[in-house]
């Protein structure tokens, strides 16, 4: 009797009754997969190799989330990390000819040449393989302001995500 009325404090604001533990590492197994989604995602769209694409198929097919959070989480991760790329073509430029520089001289250039033939609009390719982090980078080299890049990246990396989850769970 006083072992049902005893509670397990974590800390000083959560309280934890016996009995409690399987729903609480229900809810802390999905938030680290949330958050093992978002930093896949987002090291993937920097200039670091990383599979968001697996990851998010994935937690899809486990289907212990909600596809559309998913979605949202991965491509939140992959914008941010597109930005840090902008961030990187915009300040770092400078250092376009060192060996240690984020995206080799033929994919910058031929990125750039994208970018100047089609302008802006090339960002919709960001979610490319190797062309779209050159063209994230590109973007801040020639100082794409800052709404206009996210607006487009965003509308890239979610179809991608978008298409994705619909073919995996249309195959399931």
């Amino acid at each position: 009797m006083l072992r049902t009325a005893l509670a397990f404090k974590l800390n000083a604001f959560v309280t934890i009754a016996p009995g409690t533990w399987p729903a609480l590492t229900r809810n802390v197994d999905a938030l680290f997969s949330l958050a093992g989604l978002f930093a896949i995602a987002f090291v993937a769209a920097t200039i670091l190799p990383a599979q968001s694409e697996a990851a998010l198929v994935g937690l899809l097919v486990l289907g212990k989330q909600s596809p559309i959070l998913l979605i949202v989480v991965a491509t939140i991760g992959n914008v941010l990390g597109s930005a840090v790329n902008w961030a990187l073509g915009r300040w770092i430029e400078r250092f376009r000819q060192r060996r240690w520089f984020p995206v080799g001289e033929k994919a910058l250039d031929r990125a750039t040449g994208w970018y100047h033939r089609w302008g802006r609009w090339s960002l919709l390719l960001s979610w490319a393989p190797v062309v779209g982090d050159a063209l994230t980078v590109t973007a801040g080299v020639l100082r794409e302001p800052i709404w206009s890049f996210l607006l487009l990246v965003t509308i890239a990396k979610a179809g991608r995500y978008i298409l994705l989850s619909v073919i995996t769970l249309g195959v399931m």
